[in-house]
This record gives C-alpha cells, structure tokens and sequence, in this order.
C-alpha cells in the first residue's frame, strides 16, 4: 500500500497532532507499506528527506514557528500542497491521500482527490472540527464553515481522535459517519524502567502557550503550594509565554519553575521520564497524545475534566480531572499528592498500566484496517 499524506504539522512543526502523524506513518512503514508525507517547512530542515522509512517533503509555507501557524501559513499550505501533490500523485500514484487535520490538509486533499480521482479519508483532532478551541479557531470558522462541508461529505473516511471529537464534529457534520481511533504512543519503548518519586518531586506541563491550554493557571496553583517541596518544568512556546514569565516573577517562583521553551516532541519524553506529575490544567482538549505519552511513562496525570481527557483519567487509578472553573481544586490534588509519596507512587504506576491501552502498535493496525478498508472499496465501520 502506499500513502500520501497530508499535514501541515508534522514534526519538528506542531505538537501532539504532528506527532501522532508521525507515529502512524512510522508504524505503516514497519507494517511494509510506502508512506510519503507533504508538510511545512521551517528552516534549517531540509527539503526532503527519509526518516525512519518515512520520506518526507516539506514545502515552503512562509512560515517561522514550529509552535504556531499563522492564518496565510495554512492557505499557502494548502495551495502549495495541491500543486506539489499533484505533480507527486502522477509520478508515485498512491493508493489514498491521509489529511490529518480536515483543515488546511483536508482542504488540499479534497481537490487533490477531484482531479486525480484518488481517494482520501481524514483524520480529526479537535482543532480542525468547529467549536472545538472556539478561542483559536471561532472566528476562522465563521467565515471558512461553509467551505468545509463538501470536504466531510466526500471524504471516504473520517477517523476522530476521540469520542469527544466525533461528537463535536457531528454537531456540524450530521450526515457524516466518523470512526473513532484514539491517539496512541510506543508504550514498550518509552514505558520501561522502575518508577521512583524525585526528590523534590518535579511537576512537568508540555503544549502550546495559548488561552486553550491555560498555562498561566499552572503559575497560581503551584504559588499556592508554596510551601511544599517541588520543582516545575514548562515546555513550549506561544503568546502567552511574556504573561507567564511575568507571573513566575510575580509569585516569586522563577528558581522552582523552569521554562525551557518549544522542543521536538520526541525530546518531551525525556523530561517526562525525569518527572512524576504532568499538570495540564486546559480549557479544552481532544484527546491529548502529551497525556497518553505522560501515561505510558508512568506520570501522576492532574488535568481539567474537558473534551477527551475524560476517556483516558480514572479518579484515584491514574490521575484526577478537575473542573477547570475551580481552580482551587488543582491546589487540593497537587497538595494530596506531594504530601503523600506512597499515594504518589500508587498513582504512577497506575498511570502506566493504564498506557496499555493506548499501545501504538494497536493503534497503527487499525488504521490500517482502515486504510486496506478504502482501497478495497469498503468504507463501512
């Protein structure tokens, strides 16, 4: 089988939803097939290249950060994506264009598909369906809704990442049928080794600084535990980075708090391999590969009860969901388990049990099952 697929975040651009692309298409090559991949490019990365099985061809989109892609980032993306892949599909002829992202990949993959009769499917991951981050993308979707309905009607397939996702995409899109397949990760790789509580413990937070992902509540909840003995690294970069140092500052944190700024994603399974909590307090998640990927390492998982993270925290198993409107309640978890190791401990290895489920390897079978489903002209399931 061989795949072209189409994703304007695929790494070392974007984060979670680049990530999981990449794990896919790595998992396809190891299951034999050919998996070509169109995405952005930020310099010094080369044109083309072969990662892991993978090639890749990065397109020039004028875009400058790996963490954020601008509006005329995403148009560019689309219309260079249409001409680079049209001219690739008469030269490779693939089986299927793969779209992570209904939008821009999906918008690309729709005409790429009308004028080279190929089919595509698509995989959505919150951010590209309306109404899941209403604080980045409402506006945008106000104008460009109308223009997305023919990519969902004639899309072969649709895969969600989560429940939460194929609900909310069903909102807009009632006459599509949306097959969930939940992100996954290399629980085997990553998830190995025995599980100790650091000393002090270190609470860890890796996304994009952005209102959806509410780092700033980070800042105030540990300022409210204070007094208990920890260490915090924050991974990522975006505008809201100036307002959460000025907080750091304010609090009086900035020597327990460590901003290290935007790194690869497969550089974030390090610090998670160092730490025991991962703090994610946001407004609104899909279903959320950090998490999975701070599951299958054995963190303590302290998020907000939203979207996806409800399908993979169990209360007092691996984690704890708090409502996000009470952020008093982030203190009272964070403070139970810094005071108490051995529940700490409970909890981490919890955590990692839970991965199982999430494995990459079940992941990639089924897509693809998916993906052999299409070019067997069964689209059902």
């Amino acid at each position: 089988m061989k795949i072209l697929v189409l994703n304007h975040e695929y790494p070392p651009v974007g984060g979670g939803g680049g990530k999981v692309s990449q794990d896919i298409a790595e998992g396809l090559v190891r299951n034999g097939h050919k998996v070509y991949v169109l995405s952005s490019l930020i310099y010094p990365e080369a044109r083309v290249e072969n990662r892991n099985g993978v090639t890749i061809h990065r397109l020039f989109c004028r875009r400058k950060y790996a963490y954020k892609a601008r509006l005329l980032d995403m148009a560019i993306f689309v219309f260079a994506s249409i001409v680079y892949g049209y001219r690739f599909i008469k030269k490779e002829n693939p089986d299927l264009i793969h779209a992570h992202f209904a939008v821009p990949a999906g918008a690309a993959a729709w005409v790429l598909a009308k004028i080279t009769h190929k089919p595509f499917l698509i995989t959505a991951h919150l951010g590209d369906v309306p109404g899941g981050v209403p604080e980045k993308t409402g506006e945008i979707f106000r104008f460009i809704f109308p223009f997305t309905k023919p990519i969902w009607r004639d899309a072969v397939k649709i895969i969600a990442v989560s429940e939460y996702t194929k609900q909310l995409a069903q909102k807009s899109y009632p006459s599509v049928s949306i097959q969930v397949i939940p992100n996954g990760v290399n629980v085997k790789e990553i998830g190995s080794g025995t599980i100790k509580i650091n000393n002090p413990p270190q609470i860890v937070y890796a996304g994009r600084f952005v209102e959806q992902k509410n780092p700033i509540q980070i800042v105030r909840t540990l300022a409210s535990i204070a007094d208990l003995p920890w260490h915090c690294i924050l991974i990522g970069d975006g505008p809201l980075h100036e307002i959460v140092q000025e907080e750091i500052h304010k609090t009086g944190l900035k020597n327990r708090i460590t901003l290290v700024g935007w790194v690869d994603p497969t550089h974030v399974i390090n610090y998670f391999m160092k730490s025991d909590i991962l703090f994610m307090p946001s407004l609104n998640e899909g279903l959320p590969v950090t998490m999975v990927h701070a599951m299958a390492t054995g963190l303590a998982l302290i998020v907000s009860d939203v979207g996806g993270c409800r399908e993979l925290i169990q209360n007092d198993i691996n984690g704890y969901l708090i409502n996000p409107n009470h952020p008093e309640e982030f203190s009272k978890v964070m403070r139970s388990l810094l005071i108490n190791p051995q529940k700490l401990l409970a909890i981490r290895q919890g955590s990692r049990k839970s991965a199982d489920y999430f494995d990459i390897n079940k992941i990639v079978d089924s897509y693809e099952t998916a993906l052999l489903q299409i070019i067997n002209g069964n689209t059902l399931g």
